[in-house]
């Protein structure tokens, strides 16, 4: 079954009995991962359980495929129902998933995936399985983004006038994990008082997913090995979604490519920035001259091949997503004039 999005925060926080796997995929890691912890509150109690909480990696399923099935199947030794939690799953798991669903054990089946599209296995199977559901998280923007501030600040008893939540929400990143860290810091940083003002807001929040994609794809298309590989760590912990990496690596190239179109057709540096749309941020201009310098057409042409074949190779291939993504970034990187380690 389908789960419809409104309904499903609260399908996560009490999923019915009869439900034996969930699928929760979607460009939104952050809220993938909140909601496949908040089944397995609903259902085991805890996250840290070694008895009834059992996680599986694509790796475990490649050297024993029939674990699933297995783990599914197992009985409690203490009690209660277990959860059996699949990250970083693809289309490749789709055969051992049926035979988990198929299997009728009394496990909740757990799979976390990222952006699949409605082509995808998986998809069809959780959506058309009896007892499987299939959920969607996307990145929250607009309304969704409002309710999830008010949320927060009421669960610290906190409260806000609509502009300021207006203002908060406009600068809080697209993924839910990084939105929850950075409404913490707000709500600790309140603790004390009834009301969070635009001063308390402007003070702690910063649009931390634009502020990471700027650092990685600045990094990169700089040719600046180090401040990349640092960046990217950071949007690791941050939980970017790779593939938000990489759209933001392709709007930067045809950035690049209009500039120096506009280079070869006689315009200055300076002139080439600014006929773009919106023009360089003037706290990016030094960088994005210094790879004015380093970018020729040709050049640009073949990491616009990788960039699309690294977004293909997500999402059809079993080969994890960040090391895809990272992959392609450290490239791009090599071709601006990075020395890349082999």
């Amino acid at each position: 079954m389908k789960v419809p999005p409104a309904r499903a925060d609260a399908f996560a926080a009490a999923p019915p009995d009869d439900i034996r796997a969930v699928l929760l995929y979607g460009p939104d890691l952050g809220l993938v991962r909140e909601r496949a912890e908040t089944l397995t509150r609903a259902v085991a109690g805890t996250l840290s359980d070694p008895f009834n909480v059992i996680e599986l990696t694509p790796a475990a399923l490649k050297e024993e495929p029939s674990r699933l099935t297995d783990e599914v199947c197992a009985l409690s030794m203490m009690g209660g129902r277990r959860v059996v939690r699949l990250r970083e799953i693809t289309d490749a798991a789709a055969r051992q998933s049926e035979e988990a669903i198929a299997a009728d054990g009394e496990a909740l089946m757990i799979v976390e995936a990222g952006d699949l599209s409605p082509r995808s296995k998986l998809r069809a199977l959780f959506e058309k399985a009896n007892g499987a559901a299939a959920i969607a998280c996307y990145m929250d923007e607009g309304v969704g983004l409002d309710d999830l501030v008010r949320r927060a600040l009421a669960d610290a008893n906190l409260k806000a006038d609509e502009g300021v939540i207006s203002w908060i929400a406009g600068n809080l990143g697209s993924d839910r994990m990084v939105s929850r860290m950075e409404l913490e810091k707000l709500t600790l940083y309140a603790a004390g008082k009834s009301e969070v003002t635009l001063e308390d807001a402007q003070a702690i929040i910063g649009d931390a997913a634009a502020v990471t994609l700027d650092d990685v794809v600045l990094a990169a298309w700089g040719g600046n090995l180090k401040g990349l590989t640092v960046a990217l760590a950071r949007a690791r912990f941050e939980g970017v979604a790779p593939i938000s990496i990489l759209r933001a690596a392709s709007r930067h190239l045809s950035r690049l490519e209009q500039a120096v179109t506009a280079m070869d057709g006689g315009a200055t540096p300076e002139q080439a920035m600014k006929s773009l749309c919106p023009p360089v941020f003037f706290k990016q201009r030094d960088a994005f001259r210094y790879q004015l310098r380093r970018w020729q057409p040709k050049t640009l042409s073949r990491a616009r091949e990788e960039l699309i074949r690294s977004e293909i190779d997500c999402k059809s291939t079993g080969t994890p997503d960040q090391a895809v993504c990272e992959r392609a970034l450290m490239r791009i990187a090599a071709m601006a004039g990075a020395r890349v380690p082999r």
